[in-house]
Formats: structure tokens, sequence, C-alpha cells
């Protein structure tokens, strides 16, 4: 069983991002004083995300994600679609 201690290890040792079924492990993150953390490199140029880029942030029970606006509104348009059909 992975153990968070050992993926700090591995994150540590800049490993780079790591996929599985299109799924992926970009590394272990800080949170600074002021609440911010850095979206790793790797991240960032997989899914496009620039200086300025708007995101948002979700959430349950499990953990939190971040999504582009402009991502999330065209799921959101999508299933509007699907409601008026």
């Amino acid at each position: 069983m992975l153990k968070l201690l050992n993926l700090w290890e591995i994150s540590n040792k800049s490993y780079g991002m790591r996929e599985k079924d299109g799924k992926y492990i970009f590394g272990v993150v800080k949170v600074g004083d002021k609440g911010q953390v850095v979206i790793p490199r790797d991240a960032r140029k997989l899914y496009d995300i620039n200086p300025g880029d708007a995101l948002i942030v979700l959430g349950d029970q499990r953990g939190m994600a971040l999504l582009k606006t402009e991502v999330f509104q065209s799921a959101i348009d999508q299933a509007m679609e699907g409601l008026s059909q």
C-alpha cells in the first residue's frame, strides 16, 4: 500500500508526472502561509493552465478538484442541452 509519506518522498525526488488509465499523480504540494499552492508545471502544461486563468474549486467529502472555468461551463452547457431535448 502506498502511504502518504512514501508519496511525499517520491514527490521530493522529482520523478515528474505519473499516469495510469488517464489518472495522474503530479506530486505533493504544500499550502503556503496565505493558503496558496503551486500547481506543478507538468499539470499546468497538460491542462493548459496559464497565468491569469480562472479556476473553479470543487469538493466533496473525499477531497477537492480544480477545473478551468471554461471546462466547467462546457459541462454545464452540455447538461443543459440534454435537458432541453
